[in-house]
């Protein structure tokens, strides 16, 4: 897309390393290996906004198989805004994915009326909470490694709205990350990964079958990490882990909201005790 001397196209994998410093910059606190995974969940679904040649804004529409998409990282730099390019942004992001699918992404406050207009409604907030690491890691945790890489697809797609190996594949193997899971008979039962953020640690993402998996996954989580900031991002819509991280003295610090347009999924939120990114889903 050219207007001009704005355009807009396709980023390549190492413009999206500058996705996550604008993110990182507007106080997102993203993963610091997040590029790598975000880029393999769909290569194509990441742009960049220009003027004159230089970079001022990028969007992310990641489509997940044919029916589900999740957009992120609209940002525009604070230089560019109230000239229309996060508009022309936004239009170019949703031809990308189509009319077929039905979209995810979680709003901030500010923005949420325009999302409406877009045909976005509200199904849940997410809250971002922040605690302490530290504590002593139960003996029943696995690493995900270990495992055939096939539960975790099949587990994972039990709680996420599309199936993402590929993604998958990338996300537990970040550097100075930990994945960890839980069996019961053979299959998994839960599973979680921590990895590092510009600011301390997230979390991210925490299913479990029950309120007492994730507990031991997050005391496994967390106990990599002793004294380190912790971050995870909850789902208000269930209770069990909002009481998780009351119970490990976390604090609230933000709120998204999290939208979806012509339906709201239907999966076990009660086994999601924490997102895996606000930015892709």
């Amino acid at each position: 897309m050219t207007t001009d001397n704005f355009s807009i196209r396709p980023m390549n994998r190492s413009e999206v390393d500058l996705a996550i410093a604008w993110a990182a910059a507007e106080g997102w606190n993203p993963g610091r290996y997040d590029a790598e995974s975000f880029y393999q969940a769909d290569p194509h679904g990441f742009f960049l906004a220009e003027l004159n040649g230089e970079p001022v804004g990028c969007i992310s529409a990641i489509a997940y198989e044919q029916h589900f998409g999740v957009l992120g990282f609209y940002i525009v730099q604070p230089q560019f805004r109230g000239r229309g390019f996060g508009l022309k942004l936004w239009k170019a992001a949703m031809a990308y994915l189509g009319t077929d699918r039905y979209l995810s992404l979680n709003g901030v406050a500010a923005q949420q009326d325009n999302y409406k207009k877009s045909g976005f409604q509200i199904a849940y907030q997410n809250i971002r909470y922040q605690g302490l690491g530290g504590g002593v890691a139960p003996s029943s945790i696995v690493e995900l490694k270990t495992l055939p890489f096939g539960k975790l697809v099949e587990y994972d797609r039990q709680l996420f709205p599309a199936k993402r190996s590929q993604f998958l594949q990338h996300w537990i193997n970040q550097p100075e990350s930990a994945a960890l899971g839980m069996l019961k008979d053979e299959q998994l039962v839960g599973y979680g990964v921590i990895r590092p953020s510009y600011t301390g640690y997230r979390i991210g993402p925490l299913f479990a079958d029950n309120e007492q998996i994730a507990e031991e996954l997050f005391q496994a989580l967390i106990a990599k990490h002793p004294d380190a900031a912790i971050f995870l991002d909850i789902p208000d819509a269930n209770p069990q882990a909002i009481a998780l991280a009351e119970r490990h003295k976390m604090q609230p610090i933000v709120q998204l909201a999290q939208m979806y347009t012509k339906t709201i999924p239907q999966f076990p939120l009660n086994q999601v005790f924490a997102i895996t990114s606000v930015e892709i889903g």
